[in-house]
């Protein structure tokens, strides 16, 4: 395009007016153009400077203040993880391999109280309660002073038991321990690491001990073997020999797994546990664990080193009582009390009587 032509055509004002090229009077600027070099438009931009800079610093000092506030209650929520716990103990009469095993006496004492008594001293467990359907077994609980939760006989397992139970209870819990009734000689250390296993893996539902497999009890299928991955978590639990060689024999080399029965899970996956349908592997070993790892839920398992003692026949009773005599667990002492008076030569005298008491 030419220069005359663009000389030529008329301007326009901002609006819409024409204005003569030729006028020696040029059209106003727009009133957002300012003089940069004048007083007012230096003022005007330091202004905006100062007004940027304070925008920027606020957002920095709101983030850093919204940061330490979220950091603060995420620790807070962290200590405070799955801190309600509760140990049931899940007792029945009417077992098959050994019924009425929960009254069973051993040194003078039922064996359901052995262990609560041992449960009552794990520093974890807010509450230690015995749920059973029997009431004779409820009976004697309340004799030694336990609470008792009564359930349904339907319970299939301990498991379900405990879930029965807790929803029975008055006050709400994080983390369930579920404390086999046949483990009188359970030590408390070993209730309290469970818990912290579970507390510390948030990706995980269930936790439970394991200790080192003596090869006697390697092909006796009421000891309960399992196997872990390296980080702790379990892979399976099994009746037979895990794992098993192409020899048949025991490696006396291989460090196998003794399962525990003791067990905690988190109260929330243990209100659906009921829910699952039982599953093919829990069925055939005849384990309640199964299920959770076949249905893909984490299991977190502790190594412990215990001498276990479960009773699982009449004849680890005699087994159980023989240990604790030789390891010296239970105490005697002696007891004198009066038992009458006796006239002799005028003057009345107290009759003592001697007993030893043996204590557990």
């Amino acid at each position: 395009m030419q220069k005359s032509q663009i000389e030529g055509r008329p301007r326009q004002c901002i609006d819409g007016s024409n204005v003569d090229s030729n006028s020696s009077s040029p059209p106003p600027p727009p009133s957002s153009q300012t003089d940069t070099n004048s007083p007012s438009s230096v003022s005007s931009s330091s202004s905006y400077s100062t007004t940027k800079a304070w925008i920027v610093h606020g957002i920095v000092v709101g983030a850093a203040v919204a940061a330490a506030i979220g950091a603060r209650a995420y620790l807070g929520r962290s200590t405070k993880f799955r801190n309600r716990v509760v140990g049931i103990i899940p007792a029945r009469f009417a077992s098959s391999r050994f019924q009425g095993k929960p009254l069973v006496h051993i040194l003078g004492k039922p064996m359901i109280q052995r262990t609560w008594e041992r449960a009552k001293l794990a520093a974890s467990l807010d509450r230690v309660v015995v749920a059973t359907d029997d009431e004779k077994i409820a009976e004697c609980c309340r004799g030694f002073g336990a609470d008792v939760i009564m359930t349904s006989e339907s319970c299939r397992n301990g498991t379900e038991r405990c879930n029965e139970a807790l929803q029975k209870l008055d006050k709400k819990y994080d983390i369930v321990v579920n404390i086999q009734g046949d483990e009188p000689l359970i030590e408390p250390e070993i209730i309290d690491g469970v818990v912290k296993a579970l507390q510390g893996a948030p990706d995980a539902v269930f936790s439970t001990a394991a200790t080192s497999l003596k090869p006697e009890d390697a092909f006796d299928t009421n000891r309960v073997k399992c196997v872990v991955d390296n980080r702790g978590y379990a892979i399976y639990f099994c009746r037979g020999l895990i794992p098993h060689n192409k020899s048949g024999r025991v490696n006396p080399h291989f460090p196998y797994l003794l399962h525990l029965g003791i067990q905690s899970y988190d109260s929330e996956f243990l209100k659906i546990y009921p829910e699952l349908q039982p599953t093919p592997l829990q069925l055939e070993e005849d384990l309640e664990q199964l299920k959770v790892l076949e249905n893909g839920y984490k299991m977190k398992v502790i190594k412990v080193d215990h001498e276990a003692h479960g009773v699982d026949t009449p004849e680890d009773v005699g087994k159980i009582e023989s240990f604790m005599r030789e390891r010296n667990l239970c105490q005697t002492w002696s007891c004198s009390r009066v038992v009458g008076l006796v006239q002799l030569e005028g003057e009345r005298i107290c009759e003592t009587r001697t007993t030893d008491f043996v204590w557990c």
